[in-house]
């Protein structure tokens, strides 16, 4: 809006539908750890969290094995009681409003009921006893059609979509048809593969082998419709300045234009 006013500078770092790919050589527990983080985080409210998930068919088995056993240990209520903060084990809070519990929960039930697979969560009434909050259990989809809903759109909740590949090629090409950009991630314990692969990326940032990681002096922001402009390091403070030519004529150049 305000830019439509006249000329202005502009940074925009706006939302996501981040693909993570694990492939068939990645350490498992270290894979599902960083799945839980890069959906559970902040109750799954994070630009870059990584909803969509895509493992290799010989390691699909095994690593939604160990996500669902973490899963279920995952302690959900009100952040601040006094029960949750002594709560040792991984837990998660509610989400932030009325209209986004609404909003997941639509998202969700819109998917159960066209068929699609639900290997966790789902259900309100595993959180009906909760108390006041907006809560939403960890919810996983299971072989999620790309042209659903939830495969495509942002949530902004703690819903994961899980689709299996079988080559390098096939999952690279599911995870960048997307509208959005702003991160992806990549497991192997082949790094050569790693680097290929976050080349191939259509995101302005990468993981390989972690997820959510953000440093200040790295350069933070999307492509597509994730926004443009970077934050964060030497380029977000480049997106405050301007750079000016000056231009000096040596004595005795003569230019010669006529």
């Amino acid at each position: 809006m305000a830019a439509a006013l006249g000329p202005r500078a502009v940074s925009l770092e706006l939302g996501g539908k981040s693909p993570l790919i694990v492939f068939e050589d990645a350490a498992v527990d270290a894979a599902v750890d960083w799945i839980i983080t890069g959906i559970l985080w902040g109750s799954g409210q994070v630009c870059s969290a990584t909803s969509r998930v895509l493992l290799h068919a010989d390691i699909s088995e095994a690593v939604i094995k160990k996500l669902l056993e973490r899963v279920a240990a995952v302690k959900i209520g009100a952040s601040q009681s006094e029960e949750m903060l002594a709560y040792e084990g991984p837990c998660m809070g509610p989400v932030v409003s009325r209209a986004q519990y609404d909003k997941i929960w639509n998202y969700i039930n819109e998917a159960a009921s066209a068929g699609v697979k639900v290997l966790y969560g789902g259900d309100v009434s595993a959180v009906a006893s909760l108390g006041e909050g907006y809560f939403v259990p960890p919810t996983i989809f299971y072989d999620v059609p790309t042209d659903s809903r939830i495969w495509k759109e942002e949530i902004f909740g703690p819903v994961l979509c899980i689709r299996t590949f079988t080559t390098e090629e096939e999952a690279l090409a599911i995870s960048n048809d997307s509208e959005y950009g702003l991160a992806a991630a990549v497991f192997s314990a082949d790094l050569e593969r790693c680097q290929r692969v976050a080349k191939a990326f259509r995101a302005g940032i990468v993981w390989t082998n972690c997820c959510q990681p953000a440093f200040i002096q790295a350069p933070w922001g999307g492509v597509k419709r994730s926004g443009f402009g970077r934050e964060l390091g030497r380029w977000g403070l480049e997106e405050f300045t301007s750079v000016k030519q000056v231009t000096s004529c040596a004595s005795g150049h003569q230019w010669s234009l006529w």
